[in-house]
């Protein structure tokens, strides 16, 4: 969206009323089409000049304040818009800023406008990954089967047909079985909402638990973590944070990029570490080894000026949107950065935030942790969650364990 093409001002109309009286409007431009919202005021000639009152005006000083605020409030909503990357209408910017809500229990028979209101719903309190993640399904459906199909036409045909479209657009089955979720939470809450039918409920013949896709499970070996703790960036000084960040984790459970980003100063005392982790909501008091306190100290200079412990988020005062806006950008950069210092390291794995996390599972589980204690540390809620974790052992290690048998 091109703020270019967006113009506001205040203006006085060119009819006058019956009584001579001119109306003052805010005027709002976007793409060559015109808006215009009456703010209740009126003059007459001479009385108005480049978007405020003249002096010949009664209490100009008073009303121009208002007309300043008014167009103040256009900007911001404007900005808001910007910010949630969403290409609004021009009655669209009316309702927000005349204050009008949309309407929660509205019944809704059109699938995709139910997830255009869910959407909004999300952006509005600022679930702002959520919204994001609807709307990748909802503008896969969209391109499927258009915005007239209802609840009524998603039946379990319509779903094995959805399925074999995403996998013709190259969809792996992880992202299918993310879509299908998705559109079952939506069919979900539209049945709470009495919008569709219990009754054509398709899902109870089409299997979402068929659609799970291999684990992809990479980790580093003990090596190969020793070669990225040890790596010089003297002469690659643009990589130390994304460095520090895979270190960090590593030696934090394998703490999560989001939550390292929102790690604050005062989640670290006494030696430890505490938070809550954002996915999960599962509460962590982890001990700070040596490694991670030589991390927190190299940011230690931050601590008077930010809350924040890492420069992943630079200012105190970020909306939901500009926070996972951030996070989007600063991932795809480490993961860049990530892949640079694999190559330095003369590692072949595909470096990402998430091989810490895998790799701290896994070293733990070659040094004989049981895995019940892995699942513990990692704040998983059961052990199979764990397992999709762990790097399976190769079929020497396995044989070794079944020799013991020889022993009895």
């Amino acid at each position: 969206m091109n703020q270019e093409n967006i113009l506001v001002k205040i203006v006085k109309q060119t009819r006058k009323d019956i009584d001579g009286f001119y109306s003052i409007a805010l005027r709002v431009m976007k793409n060559r089409r015109k808006k215009e919202i009456q703010l209740n005021l009126k003059c007459k000639d001479g009385e108005f000049e480049n978007q405020e009152f003249t002096k010949a005006y009664p209490d100009y000083k008073l009303h121009n304040e208002f007309l300043l605020k008014r167009k103040t409030k256009a900007l911001k909503i404007i900005r808001e818009f910007q910010l949630e990357e969403y290409d609004f209408t021009l009655d669209e910017f009316e309702d927000r800023f005349k204050g009008k809500k949309k309407q929660s229990n509205i019944r809704i028979s059109k699938v995709i406008d139910y997830f255009d209101k869910v959407i909004a719903e999300n952006f509005e309190v600022g679930k702002v990954a959520t919204a994001r993640g609807i709307k990748e399904t909802r503008n896969s459906l969209y391109n499927f089967a258009g915005n007239k199909i209802t609840f009524n036409d998603v039946t379990p045909l319509f779903l094995n047909k959805y399925e074999i479209f995403l996998r013709e657009k190259d969809n792996a089955t992880g992202g299918v079985a993310f879509k299908m979720r998705t559109l079952r939470t939506i069919y979900n809450k539209a049945i709470s909402e009495k919008v569709a039918s219990q009754e054509l409920y398709p899902f109870r013949e089409y299997k979402i638990s068929k659609l799970k896709p291999e684990p992809n499970k990479r980790a580093l070996s003990s090596k190969q973590i020793r070669k990225i703790i040890d790596l010089d960036l003297t002469e690659n000084p643009h990589l130390i944070d994304s460095h520090n960040y895979f270190i960090f984790s590593f030696h934090t459970r394998g703490m999560n990029f989001v939550d390292i980003m929102k790690l604050k100063w005062s989640d670290i005392n006494n030696g430890r570490i505490s938070y809550t982790r954002s996915k999960t909501n599962v509460p962590f008091d982890i001990e700070i080894l040596e490694p991670v306190q030589k991390i927190i100290d190299y940011y230690s200079s931050r601590k008077d000026k930010f809350e924040y412990v890492f420069p992943i988020l630079n200012t105190n005062e970020m909306t939901p949107i500009q926070i996972d806006n951030r996070k989007k950008r600063m991932l795809q950069k480490t993961n860049k950065d990530l892949k640079e210092i694999a190559s330095l390291a003369g590692i072949k794995i595909p470096l990402t935030t998430y091989v810490a996390r895998h790799s701290f599972a896994t070293i733990l589980k070659d040094k004989g942790t049981s895995v019940e204690k892995i699942s513990e540390l990692m704040g998983h809620s059961n052990v199979n969650v764990t397992m999709t974790y762990l790097k399976d052992f190769d079929n020497e290690t396995l044989d070794l364990e079944n020799r013991k048998l020889l022993n009895l």
